[in-house]
């Protein structure tokens, strides 16, 4: 049942495929990463199609793996955890990723008008905090409001959003997602969901239960005044 929109006090949003073009950095670092597990013969044979660890994007690292090399050994997933990391952090530090059109520009805005936000990913904690930090967006955040998966240990992002609202003593929020995990986590602790659906890493019909859809993340303080 849809949630009823009030003006909110926070936004929680997640990472990939909603504020950044995770494309753009992973790529390069997915195909370095497979380049290494083959120097240190962890991996044979050719390197996984890009659609297997895309669709992945949202979940935790550990079933994205299962998913891109489920053939694999347990310490090889986590071998391609370290790389992954190391390569992405090393490609922030490049200058290599980007955000969606607006983003940036978005953020300010709601955050002049005194929204605090967030961000809650399954992500690793070195990789989201030098996404937000690299981008320059860190300022706009809350202090201590960046949430990830790989510092708080959580196993689904229901808990992850549960922990950040009991933490920051928030009572009205939105979440703003491009996945079924980000709808989830919004309802499942009676949050309003904003779907955003430009990303293209979604299956059919994950965003079906959101509350509203956006196609273009300037849309949403649009969203404050409806």
């Amino acid at each position: 049942m849809p949630i009823n929109k009030t003006t909110p006090e926070a936004m929680i949003f997640d990472l990939d495929g909603t504020l950044f073009q995770t494309e753009t950095l992973l790529l390069p670092a997915y195909h370095a990463t497979f380049e290494q597990l083959r120097a240190e013969g962890l991996f044979q044979g050719e390197t996984p199609d890009e659609k297997y660890m895309l669709s992945g994007l949202g979940m935790l690292l550990e079933h994205i793996w299962q998913l891109v090399i489920p053939d694999a050994d347990v310490k090889v997933h986590r071998r391609a955890d370290e790389l992954l990391l190391q390569l992405q952090v090393e490609g922030m530090a490049r200058g290599e990723g980007k955000l969606y059109d607006g983003v940036a520009e978005t953020l300010r805005e709601l955050h002049r008008r005194g929204v605090r936000l967030f961000i809650a990913s399954n992500g690793l904690e070195a990789y989201v905090k030098g996404v937000i930090r690299h981008q320059g967006l860190e300022p706009l955040f809350e202090a201590g409001g960046l949430y990830s998966a790989g510092e708080y240990a959580t196993r689904s992002k229901v808990d992850l959003v549960r922990q950040l609202l009991d933490k920051h003593g928030i009572e009205n929020a939105w979440m703003v997602g491009d996945r079924s995990s980000d709808v989830e986590a919004g309802h499942a602790n009676g949050l309003f969901v904003v779907g955003c659906d430009y990303a293209g890493f979604r299956k059919e019909g994950e965003l079906d239960q959101a509350d509203v859809r956006i196609a273009d993340f300037r849309d949403l303080p649009a969203l404050l005044d409806a």
